[in-house]
């Protein structure tokens, strides 16, 4: 959760760490989403669906997209979407995102998300809290076979980060054992 920051002006832009899985194979991974509450409906880039290989449903009509400007949305109408759970703070729910090019955000969260979970938004820190959603919402679930795939991912991420941790911290050993070396080098050819 962040508030972007420029000049020392706050931003109206809150930013959550979400877990996206797949429904066919129950992978998953984390990604930063936009709140917008100007965006009716939950979007995914689909420069990033491609990346990740979602699963694409061909919509039966196109849906027309404007942007805030009122125009058109150069990049074409949404013609695929694709079927994920979305999880955060514990909380999941089964979602369709709509699938458009040429997007800034990686995944936008629009109306439908917000309106679901009803969050509790403090827009000067940027601290976004799930307390008054629907009991439908998924908080209680537990997954029957172990991790999902963005759990997994993120503790892989983390084993990750304390592997670099401990090897930048044995390379900082390893230079002043060096450096203790040269400075006893010279020691003991002032003694001589």
């Amino acid at each position: 959760m962040e508030v972007r920051k420029a000049e020392g002006k706050v931003l109206r832009e809150v930013i959550v760490k979400i877990g996206l899985e797949r429904i066919d194979t129950q992978e998953g991974i984390t990604v930063e989403a936009l709140l917008d509450s100007g965006a009716t409906r939950l979007v995914m880039s689909s420069e990033f669906a491609k990346k990740q290989g979602f699963k694409l449903k061909k919509l039966k009509r196109p849906i027309n997209v404007r942007n805030m400007d009122e125009l058109l949305n150069k990049e074409g109408p949404i013609e695929n979407t694709v079927e994920v759970n979305i999880y955060y703070q514990g909380h999941r729910k089964r979602m369709e995102i709509d699938i458009i090019g040429g997007q800034k955000w990686t995944v936008i969260l629009g109306m439908l998300w917000l309106a679901r979970h009803n969050p509790e938004i403090d827009w000067r820190t940027g601290e976004v809290k799930i307390t008054r959603c629907l009991e439908e919402c998924g908080k209680q679930w537990r997954p029957v076979q172990g991790k999902s795939g963005w759990e997994k991912q993120k503790e892989e991420e983390a084993k990750e980060e304390a592997g670099r941790k401990r090897e930048e911290k044995n390379k900082r050993k390893k230079q002043k054992k060096k450096k203790m070396m040269k400075v006893k080098k010279v020691a003991e050819e002032w003694e001589i």
